[in-house]
């Protein structure tokens, strides 16, 4: 944790849509002492500088696939900047799209299913998973927004899972990746329900059904989200983690 005599640290967070923000882990990592940094992909360029500096990267989600670099073409300074901070064993949090682009550059395999799966369904977690930051998230119902998938990295701890979707989590020592939206606000589901209502029309989901499951499960899970990726940046932070990262 970080104290008031420690020098301030940055979180850059790789933005692919506006409204998937940070979110509830935004407070979190300011409490925490982060400055909070966004760079807006496909607006913005990514500076490799600012990817070394920054003490944490948060690659966040967003309605392409990590095989569209024809279409966007952003998509290939990205996933140069993630390769970095893997060589450079650096910390990183990637969620949905942002877990898919780890875990192709961490030599997984990425592809669409041909189904999704959108709304707040259980998450289990594998015996590792029990064992990780992610416990206080077993057996909740977590945000799903998703038709691509990953296979688990090689070295790679397996953590989540769901009927449909086998591979939800992994984790290196340095690394979590996760195919869920943890970091989504129920406050502000809205957002998400205007932005992809697209989306929610073409696989006929009634927009109210997930305004519905964000009221009854959003704040228990934005307590255990918190813990969880508290738990993770305990870990990440940690003095000891520090050294074998150097």
């Amino acid at each position: 944790m970080t104290t008031s005599s420690s020098p301030p640290r940055t979180v850059l967070a790789f933005r692919h849509v506006h409204f998937e923000g940070l979110g509830i882990l935004e407070p979190l990592l300011i409490e925490r002492g982060y400055r909070v940094e966004y760079v807006d992909l496909g607006v913005q360029a990514i500076d490799i500088e600012r990817v070394d500096d920054a003490d944490l990267l948060i690659v966040l989600g967003g309605p392409i696939g990590v095989y569209e670099t024809v279409h966007y073409p952003f998509l290939h300074a990205s996933k140069e900047a993630i390769a970095h901070r893997l060589r450079d064993g650096r910390a990183m949090l990637g969620i949905c799209l942002g877990a898919q682009l780890i875990a192709e550059e961490m030599g997984a395999a990425v592809a669409p299913t041909g189904s999704v799966e959108i709304g707040y369904a259980p998450l289990e977690l594998t015996p590792e998973g029990l064992d990780s930051p992610l416990r206080p998230l077993d057996g909740l119902p977590v945000l799903h927004w998703h038709g691509d998938a990953f296979t688990i990295p090689e070295g790679a701890r397996h953590l989540a899972r769901t009927p449909d979707f086998p591979n939800q989590a992994f984790a290196t020592d340095t690394v979590l990746a996760l195919q869920f939206h943890l970091e989504a606000d129920h406050r502000t589901i809205g957002n998400w329900l205007i932005g992809d209502a697209h989306e929610l029309h073409h696989h006929d989901i009634d927009p109210r059904t997930i305004r519905e499951q964000a009221r009854i499960h959003g704040p228990r899970l934005e307590a255990a989200a918190r813990a969880a990726i508290a738990t993770w940046l305990d870990e990440v932070d940690s003095p000891a983690h520090s050294a074998d990262a150097s």
